[in-house]
């Protein structure tokens, strides 16, 4: 694995950072989490900025945007096939390759088809406006 493996709908593990936690001032992720790339665009200062959105195995409350995970996506991606997963997509951490504390290049488990998760990317940005970004790069 590269770090060039790291593209858009791939599944990675990340110390993911959650909004409520950088909110009381934490800086760090607790444990590194599957998250999925929403996408890999050229950062402006070097590199390639992701945004990277958490997947959980709790249930989220209903006011926020999320999506669970189907059986023939949790396998392509890596996931742990007997638990119920989500995929939360009102908010997000941005990173960058090559450039992150954060990333390693053998971090990647699988990949959510482009049938699948196009779409959500599609409603994200139909919603970004409400949805809260954590800049992790340095």
């Amino acid at each position: 694995m590269t770090f060039d493996d790291i593209r858009t709908a791939s599944v990675i593990r990340y110390p993911y950072l959650w909004a409520r936690e950088s909110v009381r001032g934490e800086t760090e992720g607790r444990k590194p989490r599957p998250v999925a790339v929403g996408v890999r665009i050229p950062a402006p200062d070097g590199g390639d900025l992701l945004l990277l959105f958490p997947i959980t195995k709790s249930q989220p409350t209903p006011d926020r945007f999320a999506v669970e995970i189907p059986e023939t996506e949790k396998r392509r991606a890596g996931l742990e096939q007997n638990l119920r997963l989500w995929i939360i997509l009102d908010e997000y951490n941005q990173d960058i390759v090559g450039q992150s504390f954060y990333l390693a290049p053998d971090c990647s488990l699988g990949r959510f088809s482009k049938a699948f998760f196009l779409p959500l990317m599609k409603e994200f940005v139909a919603r970004r406006a409400r949805t809260r970004g954590i800049n992790r790069a340095r």
